[in-house]
């Protein structure tokens, strides 16, 4: 284990044998920590910034899913599974003794967060679903499905950052290019010759699913959350998670808020002064 400004390197071993990875920001505080899960393409590193907002008085946990980031790819495509996600939590949250978490998740760290709850209960203790539903739009499951898994690769972080603006200007539509060479240093890396990558197994397209409409499963599991303090977090400009299914979410759950984020779609970076204020508000409630 080493540590960095990035907080500690940690790293513990799934059920079929994978070494996985998570930053750990600690904190001797004895409050309810915080288990950060990212979005299908996405890894730790969208979280980062928590760990200064928390600045010791909240310990926090960003998680790579198997696949993305540090942790080891899979040799069988078919466990980038929520069901496979949660197991692998499971076993992290043994390793460290801790009992219960509030889980931040953004789009797929969503999903898990809701399969965890319904398989779980006891051990959520709050939620943020960064916007995602149980329900989800079509026309962004197909942006999503024309994406995932094309190994694109770039000679400069400029180059890799100009791309992004490019084909993700209505997501962030406030974004100058030194935001968008951030967030581009986020999504890839630098490999061994020089060459930025896509920080992913391409094999996690395989099973993705791009229908769109309802998920019965979901909806179920939501039911779960019933008495969990949330948060339900919608980019204002999202097309993956519309304005009717959160307000259908909220219908659903006793203990449930719902924010929007001005001018920004699938998904707010949880760096947004709306979305933090929230996030305060949300673990004022737990606490």
């Amino acid at each position: 284990m080493s540590e960095e400004n990035s907080g500690q390197h940690i790293y513990w071993e799934s059920d079929d044998g994978l070494k996985l990875h998570a930053r750990d920001f600690p904190s001797d505080s004895g409050k309810i920590p915080v288990i950060c899960i990212p979005g299908l393409t996405r890894n730790a590193r969208d979280f980062e910034h928590l760990g200064t907002v928390f600045d010791g008085h909240r310990r926090v946990i960003m998680l790579d899913l198997r696949g993305r980031g540090l942790s080891e790819y899979a040799n069988d495509s078919n466990t980038y599974n929520p069901k496979q996600y949660v197991s692998d939590i499971i076993m992290l949250m043994d390793e460290l003794q801790i009992p219960e978490a509030v889980f931040f998740g953004t789009s797929l760290g969503g999903v898990i967060t809701m399969v965890m709850a319904k398989m779980y209960t006891a051990r959520v203790a709050g939620a943020l679903l960064n916007d995602i539903g149980p329900e989800l739009d079509q026309k962004g499951l197909d942006r999503i499905a024309e994406h995932v898994g094309q190994g694109r690769s770039f000679d400069t972080w400029a180059h890799a950052g100009r791309d992004m603006a490019e084909s993700s200007s209505d997501i962030f539509p406030d974004f100058t290019l030194k935001d968008w060479i951030a967030f581009a240093k986020k999504v890839y890396r630098m490999n061994s010759s020089g060459r930025i990558k896509l920080d992913y197994d391409m094999k996690i397209a395989e099973p993705f699913d791009s229908k769109g409409g309802g998920s019965g499963a979901l909806w179920n599991a939501l039911e779960h959350m019933k008495d969990i303090p949330t948060l339900i977090l919608r980019g204002e400009l999202s097309d993956l998670f519309s304005e009717t299914v959160a307000r259908k979410m909220l219908d659903k759950l006793d203990k449930a808020d719902l924010v929007t984020i001005p001018r920004v779609g699938h998904c707010p970076t949880l760096e947004e002064p709306a979305s933090l204020d929230a996030i305060n508000q949300l673990l004022h409630r737990i606490d």
